[in-house]
């Protein structure tokens, strides 16, 4: 019977129907087995592509710098690197950039100008990859070849370790420019996530730390940092997914070219993303359409990598939780 109130009223707690409550836990099993199996599907299929390349080079393939569709020979090292400093370019720039986007926000905007500005931020990210890519070729290039690689060419000519990283053509395209093509894609994620979790941090802390004389940077870095960790890593790791995975706007700044001549900022590389746009439509079957794939594959265990990584180093941070005085 169902409980009732002592005026006699049916009490909070009604009798459901047990079919419901069965049907909704099958529905939620089945989504989470669906999306597990897709993506164990994902991975075989790639695994099946891939497969001719595997066996011909194997592991080497990681470390091997040619791509020679005329000698059907074929290595990733050249699109793994530039998958790799491309999106590091990017975080360098993108997460203290957003750091200070969500800090102003939260602490120090006047009430008026937080939703406008708020807003014009996460309008940023609606703006589609291939805008910002032809936005870079042919605005931002120039611009970052006369009043950045020149300068720095310039200022740092003959220097051991510095020149070699600023040699190669001033020609705006390359890992740099790639690099802050993606910081400017990316900002819009991780500031917004940023602001979200600081805003969910409880005043009392705040106030507490402010009533004992500690500053603004003070209490964000002692208070709201520790407190909204797991969020501000998150929204990191959204941003590096981002930078991962993007295609269009890195096709158009980085160069596209398959050799690794140098370990300068300014030299046109390549990317794993860029890759596949430009040859897999093209690419006939055999070991050039297998070897695209294993890029694809490589790319899944990277991001892979990049997750797991997060998890082990979230769990370090909560590890390590009231172990400071």
């Amino acid at each position: 019977m169902p409980r009732t109130s002592p005026a006699g009223r049916p009490g909070p707690r009604e009798v459901r129907a047990p079919w419901a409550d069965r049907a909704f836990a099958i529905a939620a099993h089945g989504a989470a087995w669906l999306t597990l199996s897709l993506l164990v599907g994902i991975l075989l299929s790639l695994v099946a592509g891939a497969a001719p390349a595997i066996q011909e080079y194997g592991l080497s393939f990681l470390w091997r710098s040619d791509w020679d569709p005329v000698q059907n020979s074929y290595g990733g090292l050249v699109m793994i690197y530039g998958t790799l400093m491309t999106s590091a370019i990017a975080l360098i720039i993108a997460v203290p950039v957003s750091f200070g986007i969500a800090l102003f926000l939260t602490e120090l905007s006047p009430n008026w100008l937080k939703r406008p500005l708020g807003v014009a931020i996460e309008l940023l990210a609606a703006v589609p990859s291939i805008v910002y890519g032809m936005w870079g070729l042919l605005v931002f290039g120039p611009i970052l070849a006369t009043y950045v690689q020149q300068p720095l060419q310039s200022l740092f000519k003959g220097v051991p370790i510095l020149g070699t990283l600023f040699a190669g053509p001033p020609v705006g395209i390359g890992l740099l420019s790639a690099g802050i093509i993606l910081a400017i894609m990316v900002i819009p994620f991780i500031a917004s996530v940023m602001r979200d979790v600081f805003e969910v941090t409880p005043p009392m802390l705040k106030e507490s730390a402010y009533g004992l004389g500690s500053t603004t940077w003070e209490v964000m870095w002692n208070v709201v940092l520790p407190y909204t960790k797991t969020g501000v890593v998150g929204g990191i790791m959204l941003g590096l997914g981002r930078a991962l995975g993007e295609t269009m706007a890195v096709t158009f700044v980085i160069g596209n070219m398959n050799q690794l001549n140098s370990v300068s900022l300014f030299e046109a590389a390549n990317s794993i993303t860029s890759a596949l746009a430009n040859e897999f439509a093209e690419a006939g079957e055999g070991l050039h359409q297998a070897s695209l794939i294993y890029l694809g594959l490589v790319l899944f265990f990277i991001t892979f990598v990049v997750l797991a990584c997060s998890k082990v180093l979230l769990a370090q941070l909560k590890k390590g939780e009231g172990t400071k005085s």
